[in-house]
């Protein structure tokens, strides 16, 4: 922090000495030159830096303890749901109703844990290329 402060003082000393040398009429270039230094300092300050190792570790385990809270979520609404669509697809269609009510309710849970899947393979074959 001390050296950052230093290093904007010298700068600012070094433009104000230039503006002593050269004279009024080129004080705004310099102070559009001070300026530029700062804002460049200040983008590099707060670019975002690629993330470490560590960090992408950590991301991934929270993505994947995530994923398994949506997908514990989905069955147990699966589950609920199922109850009274059970009762109703049987009163309405008889035992075709209640084949085509318990088929789209295994459709819908393979359908996202195959998506899971799908995205725990990308994500694994992502890590595994950055390494590379």
């Amino acid at each position: 922090m001390e050296s950052r402060q230093d290093e904007l003082r010298r700068d600012l000393d070094a433009a104000v000495q230039t503006r002593k040398e050269l004279g009024a009429e080129y004080e705004s270039e310099i102070v559009d030159s001070f300026l530029a230094r700062i804002d460049a300092r200040m983008d590099a300050r707060t670019a975002p830096r690629p993330a470490a190792p560590a960090d992408r570790d950590r991301d991934r385990d929270r993505d994947r303890r995530q994923g398994r809270g949506t997908r514990f979520t989905l069955s147990v609404v699966s589950l609920v749901m199922g109850v009274p669509l059970t009762a109703i697809a049987s009163e309405s269609a008889g035992v075709t109703g209640l084949i085509v009510c318990w088929a789209g309710i295994v459709g819908v849970n393979v359908s996202a844990g195959l998506a899971d899947t799908r995205r725990e393979r990308q994500a694994a074959r992502s890590a595994r290329s950055e390494w590379s």
